[in-house]
């Protein structure tokens, strides 16, 4: 019989300090989405998610982030990342250049917004221009890319990852 217990459900893990993590979203195609990414910011402890454009979270899908997450919302993405570098924020674009560096081998600063594109456009060659670093999941078959979901729920863990007590 198996002696250890398993409690599901444990406690939340508690940060010794606040995330310093902006999640910056361009025009989604995708409630689902945005959603699902407004989600994985909340387990991470993230607290503030810039969107861009018409959308709008699916409360079903994104769950208690809906609730926990100062989401705000503009209409275009230069102004914003202007104004998180004026406050002090690393700006890190998650897109497929030329450039991107391997997210397994990047190194966050602790105060970083991370960039996110639209899923069929990704980041433009405009908004690229404004960003500090840009990073890149590496992809071993086909499709060329994850879903945008999924990518920003894997770099978040990595930034997580990297600071683990926020």
């Amino acid at each position: 019989m198996n002696e250890f217990v398993h409690e599901r459900h444990k406690p939340l893990r508690q940060l010794a300090r606040p995330r310093e993590l902006v999640v910056v979203c361009g025009p989604m195609r995708s409630n689902v989405n945005l959603s699902r990414i407004a989600r994985a910011a909340g387990c991470c402890g993230v607290t503030r998610l810039v969107c861009c454009g018409p959308g709008k979270l699916d409360r079903k899908i994104a769950r208690d982030a809906a609730d926990t997450i100062e989401i705000e919302s503009h209409r275009s993405l230069a102004p914003v990342l202007e104004k998180l570098r004026a406050e002090g924020y690393h700006l890190v674009g998650l897109e497929q250049t030329s450039n991107s560096r391997d997210l397994h081998k990047y190194e966050f600063v602790r105060r970083t917004a991370l960039v996110i594109g639209n899923e069929r456009t990704g980041l433009t060659d405009d908004l690229l221009a404004l960003l500090d670093d840009v990073v890149e999941i590496p992809v071993w078959g086909l499709p060329y890319s994850y879903n945008v979901a999924t990518a920003t729920a894997m770099s978040l863990y990595e930034y997580c990852r990297q600071f683990p007590e926020g």
